[in-house]
């Protein structure tokens, strides 16, 4: 990827502050014995980038930090160990055994705040020059932008329930000054979605009896599946306040609204059918991005959702940014198939279509079943691994189920 073309990389890989704050046992985490890797990865991309095109001070690199939450799985990739910030009538029996589990008491978010400065120091250590505070996809930061019901003073009042963003800025500004600041934030969610017994499709479930749904970050409670950007507008210009100019629109969560935050044709095996045509929810993150762009000019805005326009993908994106839709592109999937793709636009040559990501959704497959992630169908790297072999088979067993 440092090859690619690209100038700045958002995140680079997601760490977890904590061992117990992992999405999964793999996930990496950064500490003293480990920050030197780090800081030969970042130097080994310097370089890679600057063998291909004559210069490697021009990037901007980062380090996304990041609390799983609800969905940390720190031990076993098939068992959960939660840490919710509020219960939630429906994810709560989703994803067992979260009903079973105590809400992260007030007295105990200052640790994890700690956590996050501590990693942030190494990450300046290391010489990456921003990190990213996630607040998305419903990990721990983006559950306290939605946690209505908590009681306290992290829940309640959109005051409260940006606090925790709040203080990791300001943990972040003391303990590594020099180092910028993104958020990766999700500015609208939608009530849960499921598969449709019937039609097979995604449909959201229904909401509480006798009140509209109000457990959703960015959400018409009357119309749930419906964004509402009010209270992401005024993130971003608390956000913009507190001197953080570099910000990442993405939508949802893969584990219960993918259809969001990931359009896709073919969704992971273990995910829904989309209830909409995949380019509806790649125009609406895009729309979202132009949106927030017109309230807060001053900020950087990153947009999200660009795999699925696939072939048009360059010139639609050179359309936006050229009308002040966004200020940089973020391409996700599409730099695990196609990681040329910025080099040969910005030449000038035409684009390999072979490479072009299709949204099957492999790369999701893989790491959920315990697999390195990569593009199966289309990189032979992957697809002659025995993981391929592996992943072929289990996508034979989801079909015939």
């Amino acid at each position: 990827m440092a090859t690619s073309g690209a100038k700045l990389f958002w995140g680079c890989e997601a760490i977890a502050v904590l061992p117990d704050a992992r999405a999964n046992p793999n996930q990496l985490l950064m500490n003293d014995s480990t920050v030197g890797d780090f800081a030969r990865l970042r130097l080994e991309m310097v370089e890679a980038h600057r063998q291909r095109f004559g210069a490697g001070d021009d990037l901007m690199i980062g380090l996304q930090l990041t609390h799983s939450g609800r969905f940390s799985r720190p031990r076993e990739k098939s068992r959960l160990e939660p840490a919710i910030v509020y219960h939630h009538p429906i994810l709560d029996s989703r994803f067992a055994p979260c009903a079973d589990c105590d809400p992260i008491p007030d007295s105990a978010i200052g640790s994890i705040v700690k956590a996050f400065a501590a990693t942030a120091r190494l990450a300046a250590a290391a010489g990456f020059d921003f990190v990213d505070l996630k607040s998305c996809h419903g990990y721990l930061g983006h559950e306290f932008l939605s946690a209505y019901h908590r009681p306290g003073q992290y829940g309640g009042p959109l005051e409260n329930r940006t606090r925790f963003l709040r203080e990791l800025i300001a943990a972040v500004r003391s303990s590594a000054p020099r180092l910028s600041i993104g958020v990766r934030l999700s500015v609208y969610d939608s009530i849960p979605f499921t598969i449709d017994p019937e039609s097979g499709r995604g449909v959201p479930v229904a909401a509480a009896q006798g009140c509209g749904y109000t457990w959703g970050f960015g959400v018409d409670p009357e119309h749930p599946v419906q964004p509402e950007l009010a209270e992401a507008r005024q993130v971003l210009k608390m956000l913009r306040a507190h001197g953080v100019r570099l910000v990442n629109v993405t939508a949802g969560s893969p584990y219960y609204s993918a259809h969001l935050q990931r359009p896709a044709l073919f969704p992971p095996c273990d995910s829904y059918p989309p209830p909409e045509d995949p380019l509806a929810g790649a125009a609406r993150l895009q729309w979202a991005a132009r949106e927030l762009k017109a309230e807060v000019p001053g900020m950087i805005v990153v947009s999200s959702g660009w795999s699925y326009f696939q072939d048009y993908l360059p010139h639609f994106a050179a359309a936006l940014v050229e009308a002040g839709w966004s200020d940089c592109i973020g391409l996700g999937r599409m730099m695990l198939s196609y990681p040329d793709l910025p080099a040969d636009v910005l030449r000038g040559a035409p684009l390999d279509r072979r490479r072009l990501c299709r949204t099957f959704s492999d790369c999701t497959n893989g790491p959920r079943n315990g697999m390195v992630s990569g593009c199966y169908p289309l990189d032979p790297f992957y697809r002659d691994r025995p993981e391929g072999a592996a992943l072929r088979e289990l996508k034979n067993e989801w079909a015939r189920v």
